[in-house]
């Protein structure tokens, strides 16, 4: 299946945190949209990687994904080498997306920045046709997404583009709250078995700060809520009517 948008996100809810309201003001465009988790996000201090793979298949009916696929790659220890770029390659020319949306260039989770070169260098390196790759047992043909755009995570930073997401901004906080052993959830109290040491994004302020940020990201734009991304080359328009 061709992709127009492809999310890499190195943890299950990286793409609900940083991305979700533009996922899905574009699947309600009629654009079809997927997501490929790198890890499975086992060294959550909460809940395990069955977990997660359960709550990442429960966000991805309420997104309306067209696929999400996990490539397993080691939580923490992935590295941005040879090996693990060919895997990334593999999925950018399985999916052939025109846009690829990345983790965050620097956050305060040194998953996210590692996981945002090697996003970037796969995505170079998926349009040389000398870089030889195969799916079930086929060789892919090369393909690079015309647009790498990096959604922007915990930490500040500027971004280059930002898109309204104020239609979207409820359904985008129940995508997050699908990954209920990671964040407040009122099951907690009745499910022992879900809970676990509280952590930085499992209390109920959490959320505020996630509508915070994103009322924060509408405000340039006179938009209620939105969602901000960095690009690492100049971004051109055809149309001055198109910007606001």
């Amino acid at each position: 299946m061709k992709l127009d948008i492809l999310v890499l996100a190195v943890h299950p809810d990286d793409a609900e945190l940083g991305c979700s309201g533009t996922i899905l003001k574009h699947i309600a465009q009629g654009k079809k949209v997927g997501i490929v988790d790198f890890t499975r996000g086992e060294l959550g201090t909460r809940g395990t990687a069955e977990t997660r793979d359960q709550e990442a298949k429960d966000s991805a009916k309420i997104l309306g994904l067209h696929a999400r696929e996990n490539l397993r790659f080691k939580d923490g220890f992935f590295k941005n080498d040879e090996a693990h770029q060919l895997e990334v390659i593999r999925m950018i020319r399985k999916y052939q997306p025109e846009i690829i949306l990345g983790n965050a260039i620097r956050d305060r989770h040194p998953d996210h920045g590692r996981a945002a070169s090697l996003a970037s260098d796969s995505c170079f390196l998926s349009g040389l046709p000398k870089v030889e790759t195969i799916d079930n047992g086929v060789a892919q043909q090369a393909w690079r997404p015309r647009l790498f755009l990096q959604y922007i995570q915990d930490t500040y930073i500027k971004p280059d583009v930002i898109i309204d997401i104020t239609p979207y901004i409820e359904t985008k906080i129940n995508s997050i709250k699908a990954f209920k052993t990671q964040f407040h959830s009122p099951e907690l109290n009745k499910n022992p078995e879900l809970d676990g040491p509280a952590t930085y994004i499992s209390s109920p302020e959490f959320f505020e700060s996630v509508i915070a940020r994103a009322r924060e990201m509408g405000k340039p734009i006179g938009a209620t809520y939105a969602e901000g991304f960095t690009s690492a080359k100049l971004l051109g328009v055809d149309n001055l009517f198109e910007l606001r």
